[in-house]
């Protein structure tokens, strides 16, 4: 026994000891337990003219901020954001050896006129050609295609479309958290590819670059039938001081397209603080 302290004095101290050892463990596990608290914002005036969502992920801290959440779970076509995935499989499968690789143009005159030529894997995805990345696929074929979406756990993960357009107003859906979730495993090593696709497919990418900031991004547009709605897609990735946000806004609604969606969804991220307050200085491609 202790000098001095009476068996009721110490049991008391035992009793408010255990107590107070009881609290700071609730209090522990409830913070250790509590992940960042994602945030919703009101972004409509952003966005004027469209049903609209942005999501955006701190990858670092796990914090995810949504403009409305509701559209933000529910799934469209992909469009050509599908880009980013169908570069990856062309590069894991050997279809496509790296970015310089050249798909010569068909002969077929395109409404775009930046499409009527030849094009490699870096000027295709920036201008966004779609026959490069038809042609791309046909090349996979339709029972390597399947696996490797599934492999990826990209949306929906259906190309029953068929093997040229299933990504296009068709069969393969995403939302934008899943666009979000994708994006955010690819910056992760996450993937189940080469950390040499991942290095590939994040530099053709870029859109401005300078010490210390990397800006990403890649358009989608669909007005096709299938689409359930005319929308655009702009999603991607800024890095910035060791920070990584990825991102995915997409618009709804006549004259929808990702060329529009992309200066609304930077002006939503320069007031979220992703971006600098002037925005990006390389122009939209």
């Amino acid at each position: 026994m202790l000098s001095g302290v009476t068996p009721g004095r110490r049991c008391r101290a035992i009793r408010r000891a255990s107590l107070l050892s009881g609290a700071f463990w609730a209090s522990f596990v409830v913070s250790a337990l509590a992940a960042p608290a994602d945030e919703v914002v009101d972004l409509t005036s952003t966005f004027p003219g469209f049903r609209a969502t942005l999501v955006v992920r701190d990858v670092t801290t796990g914090r995810s901020v949504r403009h409305d959440p509701a559209l933000s779970a529910t799934r469209r076509s992909p469009c050509s954001t599908f880009k980013i995935p169908n570069s990856l499989i062309g590069l894991e499968t050997g279809v496509i050896p790296d970015a310089a690789f050249v798909i010569a143009w068909d002969g077929k005159t395109r409404d775009v006129a930046a499409w009527n030529h030849d094009h490699d894997l870096r000027s295709a995805i920036r201008d966004s050609v779609v026959w490069y990345y038809q042609e791309l696929a046909r090349r996979v074929g339709e029972e390597r295609m399947q696996r490797w979406v599934h492999a990826l756990r990209y949306g929906n993960e259906d190309t029953s479309g068929g093997i040229d357009r299933f990504w296009l107003g068709s069969s393969l859906r995403i939302s934008a958290n899943e666009e979000v979730d994708f994006i955010a495993r690819l910056h992760t090593g996450e993937l189940p590819v080469s950390s040499r696709s991942v290095r590939i497919v994040k530099e053709i990418l870029v859109q401005e670059s300078v010490p210390g900031y990397v800006y990403r991004g890649k358009t989608g547009s669909c007005q096709d039938p299938g689409a359930a709605v005319p929308h655009g897609w702009w999603v991607g990735s800024v890095e910035h001081d060791r920070r990584l946000s990825v991102f995915a806004a997409r618009i709804e609604g006549e004259g929808a397209s990702g060329r529009v969606c992309r200066p609304m969804a930077e002006t939503a991220l320069a007031r979220l603080g992703v971006l600098p307050p002037n925005g990006p200085k390389e122009a939209d491609r």
